[in-house]
């Protein structure tokens, strides 16, 4: 970003006061009196409301910056459109969401928007339930995209689609302030503007985590998973299972798009944020890694060394248990209780931590117990 427009983003952000202030203040939305606390926006007070204002650029996680302009709305102290997701409440404000002038704006920006997209609009994107809720002004022919992407980013889980792109920079301000990492930037001037990295590098020489927080909140499908791109059309009909993530003990949330036919999951995305305990994040293997829940090689049942064979064979759960509390006796009556040790897991629950260090300790009278997140 130029210097010249970080000073004016850095400019604009002052705009909106600190949250934290506690005074109350009464601001008429669509003609009804509503309750605000100094400090909030016209955008929050307003979906509080409970009133439809559209926005592409808006996260929860993110500082407002009022980018795609989806969100103007009247307001009694300008002349002019004010954008709701970063205009400060003000007592006795008379605000209007959804007047004509309004509606007109936001038909108007939507044709523009789709002009500037392939013909068919990502299904479920936020880009097309906007189209559908609130109408597309008619007479804006489509353009072609002058915007360059990756094609050789040889990364195997993030795919970049430069038409698709509104340059909204969700993306690129979420890997600042949220991952911190900056990977991706917004770079070049006119229509070539578009998503860029250091010298328009692959993601895996720069650096990015891979964390898949750009892909999560991009509203038109310009960022994708590579795996799930081939389907990008049919992932919003596809039904969604939330589940928690295995890989460590955190237990953030997962929303599993599942192909129930091939029994495939096609797509993890993180639940919105404020709802779960990641906070709609997640990290690379929590997106991306899901390749081993179909994988042949994943075992499904416990597999016990034949005593005469040596070999690995399947066997139940009361066979291999009954044979681990087997050896584990013999081993403390021959070797003594301190000759045992138990290692847990990261990725267990801590009641089952818990219960793993109490069999150590009152069941076979040893102190050897350790967890592998303490390593």
């Amino acid at each position: 970003m130029p210097d010249d427009a970080r000073k004016l983003y850095r400019a604009e952000q002052d705009v909106v006061p600190a949250p934290g202030a506690s005074t109350t203040l009464t601001v008429h939305i669509d003609g009804q009196p509503r309750t605000a606390v100094e400090g909030e926006t016209l955008l929050q007070v307003a979906r509080r409301a409970g009133c439809d204002v559209p926005t592409l650029c808006h996260d929860e996680r993110l500082q407002p910056t009022g980018a795609c302009r989806m969100c103007l709305v009247e307001s009694s102290d300008s002349r002019r459109l004010v954008p709701s997701c970063r205009h400060p409440v003000a007592d006795g404000q008379q605000v209007q969401t959804a007047s004509a002038r309004v509606l007109r704006h936001r038909q108007a920006l939507l044709a523009l928007y789709a002009a500037d997209q392939p013909e068919q609009i990502v299904p479920g994107s936020e880009l097309e339930v906007a189209m559908r809720r609130h109408g597309v002004a008619e007479g804006v022919p489509s353009v072609s995209s002058a915007r360059a992407g990756r094609p050789e980013d040889a990364n195997r889980f993030i795919q970049f689609q430069p038409d698709r792109c509104i340059l909204c920079a969700r993306c690129t301000r979420y890997c600042d302030e949220v991952e911190a990492v900056a990977a991706i930037a917004v770079g070049h001037r006119g229509p070539q503007t578009t998503i860029v990295t250091a010298d328009m590098r692959g993601l895996l020489d720069t650096t990015c985590e891979l964390c898949g927080g750009c892909v999560d909140t991009c509203p038109t499908g310009a960022l994708v998973e590579k795996k799930a791109a081939p389907r990008q059309m049919e992932l919003a009909s596809l039904p969604t299972v939330r589940t928690t993530c295995g890989y460590c003990g955190v237990g953030c949330q997962m929303d599993l798009s599942v192909d129930r036919e091939k029994g495939q999951i096609v797509r993890v995305q993180s639940p919105p944020p404020g709802t779960t305990t990641n906070d709609g994040n997640l990290c690379v293997k929590g997106r991306f890694a899901t390749g081993y829940v179909g994988h042949p090689d994943r075992l499904t049942v416990p597999l016990l060394r034949d005593r005469t064979t040596g070999q690995l064979v399947p066997s139940t759960w009361d066979e291999a248990l009954d044979r681990a509390h087997s050896l584990l006796v013999d081993a403390k009556a021959r070797h003594g209780a301190h000759a045992l040790a138990f290692i847990s897991s990261s990725r267990a629950t801590n009641e089952e931590n818990y219960l793993a260090q109490k069999l150590a300790r009152a069941a076979f009278g040893t102190n050897n117990c350790h967890q592998c997140a303490a390593t």
